[in-house]
């Protein structure tokens, strides 16, 4: 049996996701046996990341019961400023920081994460180019490939996939 069998992950989705942001950390969770539902604002939509690769919603921001799932990841890309203008999803990630589940983001992900205003006194990396508004919304920022602080996991880019996903996968299976 598979250390995540019987979980569920939500991941989020917008125009232009960093591709490799939103596919790696999916397959990995798959990988290790939990299933993915991919949200976005339409139910059935083809959204198009950076690169051109589609990634189409199971399902509807609104139709999202996020108690169901065990984790949430937000891929970076430009999608996070986007995300970040939907009221669900912030209600969606706030759900989660208080049922204290497994938060998954890199790069410009944590943009999400600000405007949720989960960040203060939190541990967290992003790609450097937000810094300011991590540690303006509270956070300590800190240039690793991958920072664990209780059930938040962040990432900086592309290269730190591996160890970002292990740390996510990790923290899905210790809860």
């Amino acid at each position: 049996m598979m250390r995540l069998s019987g979980k569920k992950v939500l991941s989020l989705v917008d125009e232009e996701f960093e591709d490799l942001e939103l596919w790696y950390p999916i397959y990995r969770v798959r990988e290790e046996g939990a299933e993915v539902v991919v949200a976005g604002a339409k139910k059935g939509f083809a959204y198009t990341g950076k690169y051109g690769v589609p990634a189409t919603s199971d399902v509807a921001f609104d139709d999202v019961n996020i108690d169901e799932f065990a984790g949430l990841l937000v891929p970076g890309g430009w999608a996070p400023d986007k995300l970040r203008r939907y009221p669900e999803v912030l209600a969606m990630v706030r759900r989660m920081d208080e049922l204290k589940r497994p938060i998954g983001q890199i790069c410009h992900a944590g943009w999400v994460l600000v405007s949720a205003k989960i960040l203060n006194g939190r541990n967290v990396t992003s790609t450097p180019g937000i810094r300011d508004d991590m540690e303006n919304a509270g956070a300590i920022w800190r240039d690793e490939a991958v920072v664990v602080d209780g059930h938040i996991v962040s990432s900086r880019r592309p290269p730190d996939l591996p160890p970002y996903a292990k740390a996510f996968c990790d923290a899905l299976a210790e809860r």
